[in-house]
């Protein structure tokens, strides 16, 4: 028996909380998240909170500041299991590729964005090893969209102006947004 609110981690015993996705609006995910310094235990149990939080959300990826979380630190499952990166940085990047794109902390909104089609990504693997990966179209994308997570940037941030301001009214409309309506948009 599951204890309440609890998902029980894969591949192991022991159970493990989801947290709720933040949304736009919330000031966290505005603000660039700091590197992480030490690789200790406590980054397995972020990841495993992280990996079940993304699959409830039914995400492809999940950047630790869509938990609340001011690290980076992203995971993702793109069908071959799931992975973390840590202290993510693009060194290439090259192509253009437009894509209809999703957001998990903009819920049931999706836009035509321009990246690049191919990129490097170096990071750190959650074993400690440096990672250097190159990807392409869906995978260089999601490593685009949770880095961009990390660096306090939204999907709305990469539209032209007038698309945003479509954008914006729509999520007044939906009540999306978590901040007080007198305290303005939120970007």
């Amino acid at each position: 028996e599951r204890p309440f609110g609890l998902k029980k981690a894969a591949g192991t015993l022991r159970f493990v909380a989801t947290h709720p996705v933040r949304l736009f609006g919330d000031p966290v995910l505005k603000q660039r998240s700091r590197e992480v310094e030490d690789l200790n235990g406590s980054l397995v149990g972020l990841a495993e909170t992280m990996y079940e939080t993304m699959y409830e959300a039914i995400g492809l990826g999940l950047a630790a500041p869509q938990i609340g979380v001011q690290r980076r630190i992203f995971t993702y499952d793109v069908g071959e299991g799931p992975h973390v990166i840590i202290n993510p940085e693009l060194v290439d990047a090259s192509g253009e590729w437009v894509y209809n794109e999703g957001c998990l902390s903009v819920p049931g909104m999706h836009f035509e964005i321009v990246r690049p089609k191919v990129v490097t990504l170096r990071g750190i693997g959650l074993d400690g090893n440096d990672l250097e990966i190159e990807a392409d179209e869906v995978l260089a994308r999601l490593f685009q969209h949770e880095i961009d997570h990390l660096d306090g940037v939204l999907l709305l941030d990469r539209l032209e102006p007038d698309e945003r301001k479509r954008a914006l009214r729509a999520i007044r409309e939906q009540d999306l947004a978590t901040v007080p309506r007198s305290a303005g948009p939120a970007l």
